[in-house]
């Protein structure tokens, strides 16, 4: 994923644990590199982590395609200040782990992530009809941990392979997601050390953009921003609305654009700035490669 660089350890911030899907999108984008990874239980201890200085970087989730965006991470990105310097998409495979000797008759309940136990609904909706219960945790990886490092019994998690080999867990149902093509996508975070950023972002054939604007309230004022992008040969590939806090009924606009030409992204750029009310850009990177689909 990443272009050439000083060989030196990368500090990266995840949410969840070892084992986690966010572990498994932090090593697959730096690929090749030697990192450090710092686990933290919420997406706000990530930002603060970069904030302290205490790691160089971050990967977060910012959306999946079953369950949708994570609508605090856009909030936390654009008052962090830190940009976005790079992108990752794997395909989540969801698992139903519980303590070797377990049989699926054992289970009484069920933990993950709430996110994971949305990608899995249909599985999950069959054994609440007969009577488990699921309940939400931090992370999926950390539920899996949970159950070995206590011994806990008669209680399952919803997680990854990696997880399950990692704290000696059994597999009782494989691939328990709702929808086989479960894609989730990653964002790379540079922190403080902008001679770090600057080394790891994509300073040649960048691609994509995220940027972040609100409107003035006048009929047609974000049809005429899509007009413009379009106009200059913009792809829209994401457009996600959020309110504005303390201000009703007023919204920020976040949206990625894929381009083949930089000097013509900057010139829409250019072209929109009058049209929107405080537009930034939260990130210039090149777009990740999606894995292959299955059929």
């Amino acid at each position: 994923m990443l272009q050439k660089a000083k060989e030196k350890t990368i500090s990266v911030a995840i949410q969840g644990g070892y084992g986690s899907f966010h572990e498994i999108a932090a090593r697959q984008f730096f690929t090749g590199r030697e990192i450090d990874i710092k686990t933290c239980d919420t997406f706000g201890e990530v930002f603060d982590s970069l904030s302290d200085g205490n790691t160089q970087s971050a990967i977060i989730a910012i959306e999946n395609s079953v369950a949708g965006s994570i609508l605090p991470n856009y909030a936390r990105l654009r008052n962090s200040g830190f940009r976005v310097g790079g992108e990752t998409y794997i395909r989540v495979v969801q698992n139903l782990v519980a303590l070797p000797g377990q049989s699926l008759d054992d289970i009484i309940e069920i933990q993950s992530h709430p996110v994971a136990i949305e990608q899995c609904s249909l599985f999950l909706d069959s054994l609440r009809k007969k009577g488990v219960r699921v309940t939400e945790s931090f992370d999926t990886a950390l539920s899996a941990k949970w159950i070995s490092d206590f011994k806990v019994a008669g209680v399952a998690a919803i997680a990854g392979k990696k997880a399950a080999e990692m704290y000696g867990l059994n597999i009782l149902a494989e691939e328990i997601e709702s929808d086989k093509q479960n894609f989730t996508r990653f964002l790379f975070i540079s922190g403080r050390d902008h001679a770090f950023s600057r080394e790891l972002t994509f300073s040649a054939g960048i691609d994509k953009a995220m940027l972040c604007f609100s409107l003035p309230h006048k009929t047609g004022s974000l049809s005429q921003v899509l007009s413009v992008l379009a106009y200059y040969m913009m792809n829209l590939t994401k457009i996600q609305s959020l309110p504005v806090i303390g201000k009703a009924w007023e919204y920020l606009f976040y949206i990625d654009l894929q381009f083949s030409d930089y000097r013509q992204y900057r010139q829409a750029l250019d072209a929109i700035r009058p049209l929107t009310e405080h537009l930034e850009i939260l990130g210039e990177f090149r777009q990740g490669k999606m894995p292959s689909v299955r059929p």
